[in-house]
């Protein structure tokens, strides 16, 4: 798939689940705020619980751009922890390292994040991580390699070009940008994570 076809593929996942998941899909998504296809204007008929509690499941899934399989492995996860699931979960999901390579403004988008992760071009406490499911830990220092630093898309990054189309830094990350070095400081709450999602739906959605 060419990167045209995925921006696209992107674009049209976005308007289907009612949230931009790309920068390039917000200017899409402001013109066209309804549903691909033929009937994407009209209104909606009323939809089954079940059809409520997937969408909002697959609104998450396609915000950290996962697969089913490790959806379901991070929610079993999830369902271990002390406290609310729903909370744990995002938690969780927000933790992964592409997730993070993303919230610290080293990437545009979380498949560029992945992308940068398996190309090896990542390292967690001085060693390079090619696993885009690497769970960091509180206190680990995330960083581009040296040796990756003066490829135009880093350089790119530690000039700040990425933070304008990505939320605000949350307070559990401390970024140094100009070095694309971040630290994790602690564990992300679910109220700080930059997600859309009504994250009890999704809870009944996995529990059904």
């Amino acid at each position: 798939m060419t990167s045209v076809q995925r921006a696209r593929r992107q674009v049209r996942l976005s308007r289907a689940l009612g949230i931009a998941l790309t920068p390039k899909a917000v200017k899409h998504f402001e013109k066209r705020p309804y549903p691909p296809g033929e009937h994407g204007r009209t209104a909606r008929r009323k939809e089954s619980d079940y059809a409520v509690r997937l969408r909002e499941k697959q609104r998450l899934r396609a915000q950290y751009g996962l697969r089913e399989k490790q959806m379901t492995r991070v929610f079993e996860e999830a369902r271990k922890e002390p406290g609310l699931t729903g909370e744990a979960f995002v938690e969780l999901l927000e933790m992964r390292l592409d997730a993070l390579v993303l919230r610290s403004g080293f990437a545009r988008t979380v498949l560029q994040a992945r992308q940068a992760v398996l190309h090896r071009h990542i390292m967690v406490d001085g060693q390079i991580v090619d696993r885009p499911s690497f769970r960091v830990k509180p206190g680990q220092t995330i960083q581009v390699k040296p040796k990756a630093v003066t490829m135009e898309p880093y350089m790119a990054a530690a000039a700040g070009a990425h933070r304008d189309v990505l939320p605000e830094l949350p307070d559990y990350l401390d970024v140094q940008l100009e070095k694309l070095s971040a630290k994790l400081v602690r564990r992300p709450k679910r109220a700080e994570v930059p997600v859309t999602c009504e994250v009890q739906l999704v809870v009944e959605f996995y529990a059904r």
